[in-house]
């Protein structure tokens, strides 16, 4: 169990999702803080163990019996707190965070008679990395299926539910900030629902990738110890038990390009969520959207009309630092020195804090999605103001009926004009088109200029 945290635990702490965002990002912090990744290490090691001791054709030690099977899994299921604290005494001695962790069950198995004898099979053969790359794997592949996927679902639901409800409701569009041809806000929202789950399923394909091969991923010490076992094949079978993918030949470290893919999938997640707050906001600000108001809150410290799009600007700065931090660990993490540098080890330990970003800023986006609603009468005001985005129509239909000079006339026209729904249906009763032609054109509206928008949300 994680630690009850002091009354003035959020106040003291040096990081936001320390602190002020504990509670959101808890989820994370069991998987990836220090606690986490000492226990998720442990379970590596004994899950080697266990692996060894069934392997027949691995002769020095033999099958585990109920007894010592009990015990191991009774010192599984007990990993918490304690646990990760002694480790760490251990690891002020050894000055090694994987050693002590290995520390830690020798002596823990010396406290059973049988299981004293298989205190040397404790990380056998292994390098620090067979038992990182398979910790981490384990932790991200978790982060991802456990609270990532379920934390975007959620809004993607909420994001699908608006833009069906919303597909027909007629909205004048903006190119380079200018009035353009209408469209529907349940389109609109629909083009981000479509960006989120194509790129969900992006990050959903990447292969958790490790290695258990040894110091600089040869098993040489395996073969020299024990050659009668096909290594390669049971480091295979020993990650797949893990849910994990062998990556089969490496250097001493796993080259983490999964993990590079891993994260630009996340970074994309985000930028497409940094367009949709940013896009939202701007909606807000045109009065599209209208915010619920709690009666409790405050919008400005001086000016009381005020509500905050608040939700969507934290969101947009947490999804930001999320991305900074990504792309450190896309392009630093697969460069190491030779066989390995330890400038990994340090960077890795801060993985919960990116993901950690990410979650915070995806519940600031459900959190202003359940706060804002359409205002119809806001967007059918500004496409009645907007005739001059019919001219797009007007231009298309003569070019149809072959009339060369038909963008110029309308660009004449129209620009730095006050176009009014009469001027224009002036300009289309002198445009020489046929009597066909000219009807459809004069029936035309603003709000009924919106192409397929309706049928794309649906």
């Amino acid at each position: 169990m994680s630690p009850r945290p002091s009354p003035d635990h959020s106040l003291n702490a040096l990081g936001p999702l320390d602190g002020r965002y504990a509670a959101a990002v808890r989820p994370l912090a069991r998987l990836f803080s220090e606690a986490g990744l000492i226990q998720q290490r442990l379970r590596v090691e004994l899950a080697w163990l266990r692996a060894l001791c069934a392997e027949p054709s691995f002769a020095p030690s033999p099958p585990l019996d109920n007894e010592e099977t009990a015990f191991l899994d009774a010192l599984e299921s007990g990993l918490g707190l304690a646990a990760a604290r002694r480790v760490k005494a251990l690891e002020q001695r050894t000055r090694h965070d994987v050693k002590a962790a290995e520390l830690y069950l020798a002596e823990r198995f010396g406290e059973h008679d049988s299981l004293k004898k298989r205190i040397p099979f404790l990380h056998f053969a292994c390098t620090s990395w067979d038992i990182n790359s398979s910790a981490y794997g384990v932790m991200l592949k978790r982060a991802r299926e456990e609270i990532l996927r379920p934390a975007l679902a959620g809004v993607t639901r909420r994001l699908e539910a608006m833009a069906r409800e919303h597909a027909g409701l007629p909205m004048l569009a903006r190119t380079h900030g200018q009035p353009a041809s209408p469209t529907t806000l349940g389109k609109e929202l629909a083009v981000f629902v479509h960006r989120l789950k194509r790129q969900l399923a992006v990050l959903n394909a990447v292969p958790a990738l490790a290695k258990c091969s040894g110091a600089t991923g040869n098993y040489n010490a395996h073969y020299a110890a024990c050659p009668q076992v096909d290594w390669p094949r049971f480091s295979r079978r020993f990650l797949e038990s893990l849910g994990l993918e062998q990556n089969p030949v490496t250097t001493q470290i796993e080259p983490y390009d999964w993990l590079s893919e891993y994260c630009d999938a996340l970074a994309r997640i985000n930028r497409a969520l940094i367009d949709f707050s940013r896009d939202t906001w701007t909606y807000v600000s045109l009065g599209y959207f209208r915010q619920k108001a709690a009666s409790h809150e405050a919008g400005s410290s001086t000016m009381p009309h005020k509500v905050n799009p608040i939700n969507l600007e934290n969101a947009e700065g947490n999804l930001g630092l999320s991305n900074a931090l990504l792309g450190h660990f896309s392009s630093k993490l697969p460069v190491s020195r030779l066989q390995r540098d330890l400038s990994d080890s340090t960077v890795l330990r801060n993985l919960g804090v990116a993901l950690g970003h990410a979650l915070l800023a995806w519940k600031e986006v459900g959190k202003a999605l359940e706060k804002i609603s359409p205002d119809p009468q806001r967007m059918a005001a500004d496409l009645d103001s907007a005739w001059e985005t019919l001219t797009e129509a007007v231009q298309t239909v003569m070019r149809a009926h072959g009339m060369e000079d038909a963008y110029d006339r309308l660009k004449n026209f129209s620009r730095n004009q006050n176009i009014t729904a009469e001027s224009l249906r002036n300009f289309i009763k002198q445009a020489g088109l046929p009597d066909a032609a000219r009807r459809e054109l004069l029936a035309l509206a603003p709000a009924r200029y919106t192409g397929i928008a309706k049928e794309l949300a649906e």
